[in-house]
């Protein structure tokens, strides 16, 4: 298994030559001279909508970044863009379906959607509750919903070929979830997984109300006092907004590592804030009762790849080195300081991973 800490360096976060770095050279040849998405102002990324609907009738909002062979610029011209572009016997390319975290939506992936958005076909979409898709009932938000809302995702948008799935936060656990459900969806279809800042159990849940709540509720929490929360939501949302810039504060510490962009950190506190609470409710007793480790063994039989920063204070660095010692081959990226929104606040060292692990998963698929 290979492991690695990355203290600055985005040649340090490469390093799989088996199969090359067919993804980063062709983004990176497009992107000299800029970095991918940081002229473009957060949630301006956007494809028409897709709606789908769930088993349970919650609808699904869902963008899909297509490749467009007739652009110059993504035309397969050489050895590298065709290698993305089909695997053997002209089968349809990879596809590469981004799920966010708790209490975010698909735009927390801009400087990801940018670096990829005409090279790999992407799918990007809102879980249940969360951003444009719809809400769902206090029963169905649980992460084995989640998990089946994935496939459902999968099955409506990428009805054939290879899949990398990437899951940030409770979007890793919800990647688990389907690998846990529909095991042999793994080296068949899903051909690749990122894990970003996530776990698949032992979670203080804790930790995940503070960037939640205004200040004046930050004290000792347990799971009672967020249910008799529930009954009162309409009253924390209010408390919420009237404590708008302690509650930047409190994202600023909680999302990121260092010092970030303000920017950065009123985007993240947008997506937070417009989390009603009655969804953090919903969703609370299941982060305490997550335990799936013993699933996630599975993935070891396609690339892998960890990452987490290790100032994250809401899903430690501890849990990532947990999920890889239990993924055989699993790749581990530490990034150094970084918190838990490690996509924006290191993106760049991110999005070199995700080379790696799209490229592999690539050239997996195309030798089979």
């Amino acid at each position: 298994m290979k492991r690695g800490r990355i203290l600055g360096s985005v040649a340090g976060a490469l390093g799989l030559a088996a199969a090359g770095t067919a993804v980063g050279v062709v983004r990176q040849q497009r992107q000299i001279g800029r970095r991918a998405g940081e002229d473009i102002p957060f949630g301006t990324l956007r494809s028409p909508e897709i709606s789908i609907v769930a088993e349970d009738g919650v609808r699904l909002y869902v963008e899909v970044d297509e490749v467009d062979v007739a652009t110059p610029a993504t035309a397969a011209t050489g050895p590298l863009e065709r290698l993305l572009r089909r695997t053997k016997d002209d089968t349809p390319p990879v596809t590469v379906v981004f799920v966010h975290g708790f209490c975010l939506n698909l735009d927390c992936w801009h400087f990801q959607r940018a670096a990829y958005r005409g090279l790999v076909r992407t799918v990007y979409y809102d879980q249940r509750s969360h951003g444009r898709s719809g809400n769902s009932g206090r029963a169905h938000s649980t992460i084995d919903q989640l998990g089946r809302d994935l496939k459902d995702v999968i099955d409506a948008v990428v009805p054939e070929g290879p899949i990398v799935l990437v899951g940030h936060s409770m979007g890793g656990m919800s990647i688990v979830a389907l690998a846990e459900q529909f095991p042999d969806l793994i080296g068949t279809r899903v051909a690749g997984v990122g894990l970003v800042s996530t776990t698949a159990g032992g979670l203080d849940p804790s930790r995940i109300l503070l960037p939640m709540l205004p200040a004046r509720l930050t004290g000792p929490f347990a799971s009672g006092a967020v249910r008799t929360l529930h009954l009162g939501h309409r009253a924390v949302d209010v408390l919420r907004r009237a404590g708008s810039s302690v509650a930047t504060v409190i994202t600023d510490r909680f999302a990121f590592g260092g010092p970030v962009p303000q920017g950065y950190v009123e985007f993240v506190d947008d997506m937070l804030g417009a989390t009603p609470f009655e969804v953090v409710a919903d969703f609370f007793p299941h982060f305490a009762s997550l335990d799936k480790f013993d699933h996630v063994e599975s993935l070891g039989r396609i690339p892998t790849s960890i990452i987490c920063g290790t100032n994250d204070k809401i899903t430690s660095i501890g849990h990532s080195r947990k999920l890889h010692s239990r993924i055989p081959e699993s790749r581990l990226l530490e990034c150094e300081g970084a918190g838990h929104m490690v996509i924006m606040e290191r993106h760049e060292l991110v999005n070199a991973e995700l080379d790696q692990l799209i490229t592999a998963a690539t050239a997996r698929t195309a030798t089979r």
